[in-house]
């Protein structure tokens, strides 16, 4: 085990007894209380930790004594030596527990998120591939108690989705789907395949962090604002109203449209929201590539164009090429049950890298 400083962990401490007096002697501000509340939520869960390993540290460190002691009774010492391996175990379990908690953290993490699924090559088969995936982080979605709200949507002309965008609501969204980002192939035989031959097209998944507008500032003289009538689906309502909004972000070149809405408000709103999500996604981005110009994280650099998972339906598996995982659950991962175990397996390898990093490995 690589140790761990004490005086790093020292310093956690009081400061959790800082935060806490602070709290309680009821001088903060409205403001800062929200803030200090926020980080002793953060801190309890490092401090519970911190004790845990400490008194899994004091408990080994009881054991060897005992075994070590000189004129030992015999009995005594011979059972310390049965319960050491079991102690050694979870002093194993406490350190790497701490060690998980203590890594940096993505400030991003706890946000909602903004999910968009673009289909690729392969026609229709890939539009219809979209609407697989969609259905799929649906469902996901629904087991994990968040809320989806489509923010924009161009159907297929055999189904499926060329283009949807949604908000994806709840706690931690981000920090659940934002492995997800990259394309996805899928292989089987399409329903007018006559000679049963296997097709493979491609969907593109973007994962964005829901920015609030104190993440990132927006110069509304930046912006170029159109308004026009909505397309698609919709009825007689959406050819007589100009609700859809484009808005064009000039110093980027970033370019949102929101129709879902009948209310040319909510679609304006809906609109800044998602633009916020962009420019700050593109700015956490440039921030990532430059911390981390010399090294290239296992789980993948999150680029849209990196092919990450393949969906076999003549195999009935599933392959992430990012951590050479294989599951044979495709019916389980596509209905959205099964998605944790690909997602799980994502996060302990990006930690693992993240300890490497650190030195903590």
């Amino acid at each position: 085990m690589t140790p761990i400083p004490s005086d790093r962990l020292d310093a956690i401490l009081a400061r959790h007894d800082i935060v806490t007096a602070q709290l309680a002697d009821g001088s903060a501000d409205a403001g800062s209380i929200v803030q200090l509340s926020r980080e002793l939520s953060e801190l309890d869960g490092v401090v519970a930790a911190i004790h845990h390993y400490r008194l899994a540290e004091a408990n080994l460190a009881g054991i060897r004594a005992m075994i070590d002691e000189p004129g030992g009774d015999p009995e005594m010492r011979a059972l310390a030596a049965e319960e050491k391996p079991e102690a050694e175990e979870a002093l194993e379990q406490a350190h790497r527990a701490l060690q998980l908690i203590l890594l940096p953290k993505d400030a991003a993490d706890e946000k909602s998120a903004i999910l968009e699924i673009r289909a690729g090559t392969g026609g229709d088969e890939a539009a219809l591939f979209a609407g697989d995936l969609f259905r799929m982080y649906a469902k996901y979605a629904e087991s994990k108690g968040w809320r989806v709200e489509v923010i924009s949507e161009s159907e297929g002309t055999a189904g499926g989705y060329r283009e949807v965008v949604a908000e994806v609501k709840g706690r931690s969204v981000f920090s659940r789907l934002k492995f997800e980002s990259g394309a996805h192939r899928v292989q089987r035989v399409p329903d007018t395949e006559t000679q049963g031959r296997i097709h493979t097209s491609a969907a593109t998944v973007a994962v964005l962090p829901e920015a609030e507008e104190v993440d990132i500032v927006v110069n509304e003289a930046d912006l170029k604002i159109d308004t026009m009538r909505a397309q698609g689906a919709g009825g007689q309502h959406v050819n007589k109203t100009e609700s859809a909004i484009r808005i064009t972000h000039i110093p980027t070149g970033v370019v949102v449209f929101v129709q879902e809405e009948r209310s040319q408000h909510k679609n304006r709103a809906r609109a800044m929201s998602l633009l916020r999500s962009k420019l700050f996604d593109a700015e956490r981005t440039a921030k990532d590539s430059a911390r981390a110009a010399d090294r290239k994280a296992q789980v993948g650099s999150g680029d849209r164009s990196e092919r990450i998972r393949t969906y076999n339906f003549p195999q009935g598996r599933v392959t992430d090429h990012r951590i050479n995982l294989t599951l044979y659950k495709l019916e389980e991962v596509m209905a959205g049950q099964a998605l944790d175990e690909v997602i799980d397996a994502l996060v302990t390898e990006h930690q693992a890298e993240l300890l490497a990093a650190e030195g903590m490995a």
